[in-house]
C-alpha cells in the first residue's frame, strides 16, 4: 500500500472509531444488570474479534508460504502475528477489569480464559521463534509450522464456553433474534467494524517498516561487501 493509499486508510479508521466510541459512551444505554460495565463489550468483543482475524491471517499466509516460498506471505503473516498478540493482550486485560466487579476477581482459570492465555502464549512463541532462527528462510519455516498448529487453539477458545461448563457468557447473536438492545448491537458493530479497520491499518504500517528495514538491511549488506562501491556512491 502506498504512501497515499495508508494515509487514506488512517482517516477512514480515525472517523469509524470516533463513530464507534461516540455509540459506545453516549448513544447505548447502560445494561440492567450491569450498568455502565458493559461499555467494556465494545473493546473487549471486537478485540478478541481482531486476535481472531489476525491469526487466521497468520495460518493462511504460513500456508501459502509453505506451498509457494515466497517471502510477501512470510512477512505478511509476521506483521499480523504482532498485532494479534497485541490485541489478544488487550482482550485478557479488559476481559480481567470487566471480571473483577462481575465474578469477583480478576483472573480465572474458566475454559474461556485459559485457553486464550494458551493462545497468547503460542503466538509470542511464534514471535519469539522469528528472532531466534538463523537464516530468513529458516525463519520463515519454523514459524510457518507454528502458525499453523497454533491456529488448532482458535476455534477451541471460541467454541469453549459451549464445550465445557464456563462463568464465561456465550457470544452475543446480532443476527436472527439478537440478545442486544439495537443501539447497543449498532455500537457493538461499529465497535468490530472500528477495530477491523484499525486491525489492516496496522498490519499495513508494519509491512511498509518490515519492507524498510529489508531495504537497509541489503543496502548495509551490500556496503560492507563492496565498501569500494559505496566511497563511489557517495563521492560520485
Amino acid at each position: 500500500m502506498g504512501r497515499r493509499g495508508l494515509r487514506a486508510l488512517g482517516i477512514l479508521t480515525l472517523a469509524v472509531s470516533a463513530a464507534s466510541a461516540l455509540a459506545s459512551l453516549i448513544v447505548s444505554p447502560p445494561d440492567a444488570q450491569q450498568g455502565d460495565l458493559v461499555r467494556l463489550m465494545y473493546v473487549h468483543v471486537p478485540s478478541a474479534w481482531v486476535a481472531y482475524l489476525a491469526f487466521t491471517v497468520v495460518f493462511v499466509c504460513s500456508v501459502a508460504y509453505l506451498r509457494s516460498g515466497r517471502t510477501r506471505w512470510d512477512r505478511l503473516a509476521a506483521a499480523s502475528a504482532e498485532v494479534g498478540v497485541l490485541f489478544t493482550a488487550l482482550t485478557i486485560v479488559v476481559g480481567s477489569i470487566w471480571a473483577k466487579p462481575v465474578w469477583g476477581t480478576w483472573w480465572s482459570w474458566d475454559p474461556r480464559l485459559t485457553t486464550t492465555a494458551i493462545l497468547f502464549l503460542i503466538y509470542v512463541g511464534y514471535l519469539t521463534v522469528r528472532r531466534l532462527a538463523e537464516t530468513p528462510g529458516r525463519r520463515a519455516r519454523w514459524s510457518a509450522v507454528i502458525g499453523i498448529v497454533g491456529f488448532v487453539d482458535v476455534p477451541i477458545v471460541h467454541l469453549s464456553v459451549r464445550w465445557w461448563r464456563s462463568l464465561h457468557q456465550p457470544p452475543a447473536r446480532l443476527i436472527g433474534v439478537p440478545d442486544l438492545a439495537p443501539s447497543m448491537g449498532l455500537a457493538l458493530v461499529l465497535g468490530l467494524v472500528a477495530f477491523t479497520l484499525i486491525f489492516v491499518y496496522l498490519v499495513a504500517l508494519r509491512l511498509r517498516v518490515a519492507r524498510m528495514e529489508e531495504r537497509a538491511f541489503h543496502e548495509a549488506l551490500a556496503t560492507a561487501m563492496y565498501p569500494d562501491r559505496g566511497e563511489v556512491v557517495r563521492h560520485g
